[in-house]
């Protein structure tokens, strides 16, 4: 079992930009020092939901004050950013890290982005699929041409080689970075299994729908003639939320005081690129839902709900958020509680 944070670096109501990256700086600096396996960056533009921009920039410099713990996004947006430039700076973090950075790719969504960054929604509703091949072919390849509908260029080296990190023994290891694909629909299931990627699953889907998706990747990695040992050993991850306490009705009283406010002013601030309807969840009910789903409650029963969810799902690696209660204090106990009380009473 790996367990690992989920970081927004999540704007609370009456916080600046600058407390909520302190928070997921300390928050990753306390999850290695507690033990946990690794640290999931998110990425968002032109809300509080979310105030770091650049998941692999922040990743970067956690990477620089980490020693052990993997460092990974959730996610980079590919259609707001050239696979090409997000490849180059994946090889350099891979390299330079000693293979501890992850990447995770995203659709992201229909937002007011794709008109900034100049994507377009063509670029949201079609051209994943090409952006992703873009850039897998960048980290697995010596030269690289692009001839898609949306990227054309000639063939050019690829500068530093992803799959050229240096052994400890002073030989060259094989493999390239790992990437996950996170997928909330069938269509992208399918286009992560005849990758070969894995999936990171939102902290909205029960142990049911993820256990489908995750049926649904292996049926259809099989028959785009992935080997069964690949399938069997794909490293899934899920996303929720952990908020420990001795109590349980502590922990969930500490996540409904402060998340809604956060979620609605977060969410209220998504801007659709086209004028799209939006259906906002309740923030009170929503919250409500991942008390009821996640890791939230004493150490015995947060790693009961995680031992759970990882025995019908098949799921074994965790990205938790845990900086619900919007408190740089409570987050950092949160996260060492989290690493050496939950964590050891897992398998």
């Amino acid at each position: 079992m790996r367990v690992g944070t989920f970081v927004l670096a999540a704007q609370f109501p009456g916080q600046g930009p600058g407390e909520a990256l302190h928070r997921a700086i300390r928050s990753t600096e306390i999850a290695e020092e507690s033990g946990l396996d690794s640290v999931w960056l998110a990425e968002h533009h032109f809300v509080p939901y979310g105030v770091c921009p650049s998941a692999i920039t922040l990743a970067a410099l956690l990477l620089g004050r980490t020693r052990r713990i993997r460092v990974g996004t959730a996610v980079s947006v590919l259609p707001t950013q050239h696979p090409v430039a997000l490849g180059e700076q994946t090889a350099l973090l891979h390299l330079t890290s000693g293979g501890r950075f992850t990447l995770g790719v995203g659709r992201g969504g229909p937002w007011v982005d794709l008109e900034v960054f100049g994507g377009g929604l063509e670029a949201y509703e079609k051209g994943f699929p090409e952006s992703l091949e873009l850039l897998l072919d960048w980290l697995t390849e010596s030269r690289v041409a692009g001839d898609g509908e949306r990227y054309g260029f000639r063939e050019v080296a690829v500068v530093p080689r992803a799959d050229e990190l240096l052994g400890q023994d002073g030989g060259e290891s094989p493999g390239g970075p790992e990437v996950v694909v996170a997928c909330t629909s069938p269509k992208t299931v399918r286009l992560a299994a005849e990758k070969g990627l894995p999936m990171l699953l939102g902290m909205h889907c029960g142990d049911e729908e993820k256990a489908e998706m995750v049926a649904l990747w292996r049926s259809a990695a099989l028959a785009a003639g992935r080997s069964p040992e690949s399938v069997r050993e794909a490293g899934h991850v899920s996303a929720g939320v952990a908020q420990i306490a001795d109590r349980a009705e502590d922990a969930v009283e500490t996540l409904v005081k402060t998340m809604p406010g956060w979620l609605r002013q977060g969410l209220d601030a998504h801007v659709t690129v086209d004028g799209r309807h939006r259906v906002m969840r309740d923030p009170v009910a929503y919250t409500e839902l991942l008390c009821g789903l996640h890791p939230v409650g004493p150490p015995r029963l947060a790693a009961d709900r995680l031992a759970a969810t990882a025995e019908r799902t098949g799921i074994t690696r965790f990205a938790l958020l845990v900086e619900g209660s919007g408190d740089l204090a409570a987050t950092e106990e949160n996260v060492a509680r989290l690493g050496t009380e939950v964590r050891p009473l897992l398998t």
